[in-house]
């Protein structure tokens, strides 16, 4: 990356990794993909990672023409795009870590080590996130891989993604000697280095995501020694009227006997309620945290493509 690139990318695009979470349905995916945009747009190389064969990001910012999984392809100038399925991350591991070719073919294609891979509590999570691991090395062990200036990863919802996170430390822990136990450490020392790592969480303005993200804020330092890098809240209602003007449309409502008039009057009111339940969210997130969260305004569009990610990427760009 250039001097002129480093300076133009806000700092938590200045990092290697960085994992975006949060409660199911937020619009995380979403977010990841503009936070891909806005890090290709300030000259850093960027791939967005998806996890579990999901093929989201790929939809949004190429439409019908979604590229195969597996591969690492190229979306936009600089913004590059895969998915992480968990057996291929195994035996791309296995592949790279065993000395004969022949043995590792022979556990790859064994119906008894598949079983016992899928049956092993917490294998699935760090077979994914070592290969997010390298997916973000300036030295890829991956034949032809080109390495990438951040690695942005569309992770799980957030107790799934905590889970993802701690998995190599497990391992680790676990194993305490062989290669496991050495690159689990190795992983975990990465994960946990606010130089290189950072995670995001994002929110809507409602009660229960609020507090999914402010969990997220505390016991990310208690669990894995790192501070959350920044809450981001989506789909913010706009603030059209004021309280001055909000009791006025009230008093109009209450006056009115014209049904139409009157809907339209309620709608108003309505609009003005979620707003200010919005604003209430929000005050939640900078007193728990101590700075204002990064919004994202409602988009009234019934799909999301690649013209409102580029939006929602100049209003991060504003507020990160």
């Amino acid at each position: 990356m250039t001097p002129s690139a480093a300076d133009r990318a806000p700092g938590v695009l200045a990092k290697r990794l960085l994992f975006v979470t949060g409660k199911g349905g937020v619009g995380k995916t979403t977010v990841a993909a503009a936070l891909g945009v806005l890090a290709a747009r300030a000259g850093r190389r960027t791939l967005v990672a998806e996890v579990a064969r999901r093929q989201d990001v790929s939809r949004t910012l190429a439409g019908e023409h979604a590229p195969e999984m597996g591969a690492e392809i190229e979306l936009a100038p600089g913004l590059f795009w895969t998915t992480i399925e968990p057996q291929g991350a195994m035996e791309e591991y296995l592949t790279d870590q065993l000395p004969v070719r022949a043995l590792a073919d022979l556990l790859i294609h064994s119906r008894a080590f598949t079983y016992f891979a899928a049956a092993t509590p917490g294998l699935r999570e760090l077979l994914t996130v070592g290969k997010v691991w390298e997916l973000s090395q300036p030295q890829r062990r991956t034949p032809g891989g080109q390495p990438y200036d951040l690695v942005v990863v569309d992770a799980p919802a957030t107790g799934h993604g905590m889970a993802y996170l701690a998995a190599p430390r497990t391992f680790a822990d676990a194993a305490r000697v062989g290669p496991i136990a050495r690159q689990g450490r190795i992983i975990h020392q990465m994960l946990t280095d606010p130089r290189r790592t950072g995670v995001i969480a994002v929110s809507t303005p409602d009660d229960m995501p609020v507090s999914e993200a402010l969990i997220l804020h505390r016991e990310l330092p208690r669990q894995m020694g790192i501070e959350l890098e920044r809450v981001v809240v989506n789909a913010v209602q706009p603030r059209r009227f004021s309280p001055k003007e909000a009791r006025a449309i009230r008093a109009a409502r209450d006056e009115v006997s014209e049904r139409g008039a009157r809907a339209a009057l309620n709608a108003a009111l309505s609009q003005h309620l979620r707003s200010t339940a919005n604003r209430r969210g929000l005050e939640r997130v900078r007193r728990a945290t101590g700075r204002p969260a990064a919004t994202l305004p409602v988009l009234f569009e019934p799909t999301l493509g690649k013209a409102e990610i580029e939006l929602l990427a100049d209003r991060l760009e504003r507020t990160l």
